[in-house]
């Protein structure tokens, strides 16, 4: 538990410093240039990423099992993470009419994942894993408008493209979820989802 725990602390404290250190973070692009500091930010990310996934596969099998949903919750879990590959589409493709409408599809799609897997799974390593992650982007979003109406940021001035491009961003996340479902899934995580 202590490596998916530390896993958490690292990929989520990196992309908090936005959150509690918007200042400093300005401070740091400016001192080191924006490339330096996104290599920096990626190497910690991925250290992150790569053992709070380990972690997770380490901790899962032991974790105690505080809840046990009952067989409908993974139907419902599936359809939301079918929204959720959706949500993810639309942050990856070009805007149409829905990225300006979401205006964070990624925030969005990170709510949704999470909660779809907290409706899944309960056991420990799971409720850790998912409601940092939960809370996290809830947090991330509330910084976001505070920061906004404060004039740290600007709000996001997305253009709003052609349907097509939500047809894309559809299919790419129709795409995602099907490779999910049929094999990444559990290649990356060790379990079947459906």
């Amino acid at each position: 538990m202590l490596v998916l725990i530390l896993g958490i602390i690292v990929f989520l404290g990196v992309h908090s410093v936005r959150i509690v250190a918007p200042q400093w973070r300005l401070a740091k692009i400016e001192q080191w240039g924006e490339n330096k500091w996104k290599g920096f930010y990626s190497v910690l990310s991925l250290a992150g990423f790569f053992l709070l996934v380990w972690g997770y596969g380490l901790a899962r099998p032991d974790a105690p099992i505080l809840y046990e949903p009952p067989v409908f919750m993974k139907h419902i879990a599936g359809l939301l993470m079918l929204f959720a590959a959706i949500f993810l589409g639309v942050f990856i493709a070009k805007p149409g009419r829905m990225k300006p409408a979401l205006k964070h599809p990624m925030l969005i799609a990170i709510k949704t994942w999470a909660l779809a897997h907290l409706l899944a799974n309960g056991d420990l390593a799971s409720l850790i894993l998912f409601l940092s992650f939960l809370a996290w982007a809830v947090a991330d979003r509330i910084a976001i408008k505070q920061q906004e109406r404060a004039g740290l940021i600007s709000s996001p001035n997305i253009v709003a493209g052609p349907v097509s491009n939500d047809i894309i961003a559809v299919v790419i996340g129709v795409v995602l979820y099907g490779l999910f479902v049929w094999k990444l899934h559990a290649l990356l995580i060790g379990v079947q989802p459906m």
